[in-house]
């Protein structure tokens, strides 16, 4: 049976779980076409979570996904890393009160405990893997389960757990990478590479993410050996996307050669591998690069959230996460619905 029949979708379009980004009413949109809409909820409250949950139930009838990011209990809880000195300089120059929260990512024990309590059609993960256990309680609750991965050999270990699926996220992905082991940041796969070698070492099947803009582009996925295609970038542009009007215009921007198109991996704003555009946070603080100087995700993204909402509020594109993948200059200011159309009128 192919992942399309599993999920029942009419589309091989998966619409990717962006935090921050996403709406239900995105989602909606996308799986009412009959694509895989999806909500990144990883940050979000387990309350808050609920209730977006059953917006989506009240907005569509078609299959949705929630996507989640697994963190320890300790990594949800703990604020023990020093505050980095440049980006203390940078609150106390610029006069900006930093106040951490209690902690800096929300449980995801609770989190998991919503799905367990409001059953989705599908359940992803990212920034690590689930138990067996966990996946097979999802599933006899009726949840597809999906993992996110970098590497092959995190796709083999989803497989061995019993996942429905992994997503292989490839290099030019924007947005957190989603895989966790030492090899996929080492030395980052590109999609097409990803595929061919996840291929080679599990028969799992795969949604391939990672600057997938055109229906070309998910055509040439599914000749490597992907079934569905994961669209991030191209959403962000589009009426039902969530983010702010500074960051989607710093999107049209690079489309239109305003401002330049070239992207970033970067540890800088969260602690953990994401890409986005190349702007003058980015550039100020590069050679503090390195991840052995930068506290861990989620404690740095609790650290730069005052500064990023600052950025937000005073319409300054330059210290905000323009999370982009490498594809960015092929954005359009469009309604969700002509994205979708213009993806499907050549499969």
């Amino acid at each position: 049976m192919t992942l399309l029949n599993t999920l029942d979708l009419t589309y091989p379009i998966v619409q990717a779980p962006m935090a921050g980004a996403t709406t239900p009413e995105l989602a909606a949109t996308v799986s009412n076409f009959g694509g895989l809409g999806s909500l990144g909820s990883g940050t979000t409250a387990p309350d808050v979570l609920h209730e977006h949950i059953n917006s989506l139930k009240s907005l569509t009838d078609r299959p949705f996904m929630i996507n989640l990011m697994v963190l320890s209990e300790r990594d949800s809880n703990t604020l023990d890393s020093e505050i980095p000195t440049w980006l203390n300089q940078y609150y106390q120059v610029n006069d900006i009160d930093m106040a951490l929260p209690e902690r800096p990512a929300p449980n995801f024990a609770d989190q998991l405990q919503v799905l367990y309590d409001n059953p989705v059609p599908v359940a992803s993960f990212t920034f690590g893997i689930i138990s067996a256990e966990q996946v097979e309680h999802l599933q006899s609750l009726g949840m597809r389960v999906i993992g996110t991965v970098n590497h092959p050999l995190e796709a083999k270990a989803w497989a061995e757990v019993g996942a429905d699926a992994v997503c292989v996220q490839g290099v030019e992905a924007g947005g957190h990478r989603g895989g966790w082991l030492a090899q996929s940041e080492n030395d980052p796969l590109g999609l097409l590479t990803l595929i061919s070698q996840t291929r080679a070492c599990t028969d799992i099947p795969l949604i391939a993410a990672g600057g997938i803009m055109t229906g070309q582009a998910i055509k040439a996925i599914q000749a490597a050996g992907a079934e569905l295609a994961q669209i991030g970038t191209a959403f962000l542009t589009t009426d039902k996307c969530g983010i702010n009007d500074i960051y989607k215009q710093a999107l049209l921007d690079a489309s239109q050669d305003k401002r330049s198109a070239e992207t970033r991996l970067t540890r800088l704003f969260s602690g953990k591998q994401a890409r986005g555009l190349l702007n003058d946070y980015l550039r100020d603080f590069a050679q503090f690069e390195s991840a052995h100087e930068l506290p861990p995700y989620p404690q740095l993204n609790a650290m730069t959230k005052v500064l990023r909402g600052h950025a937000t509020n005073n319409f300054d594109p330059e210290h905000q996460s323009l999370w982009a993948g490498q594809a960015v200059a092929l954005v359009r200011q469009e309604r969700t619905i002509e994205l979708l159309e213009r993806l499907v009128k050549t499969l």
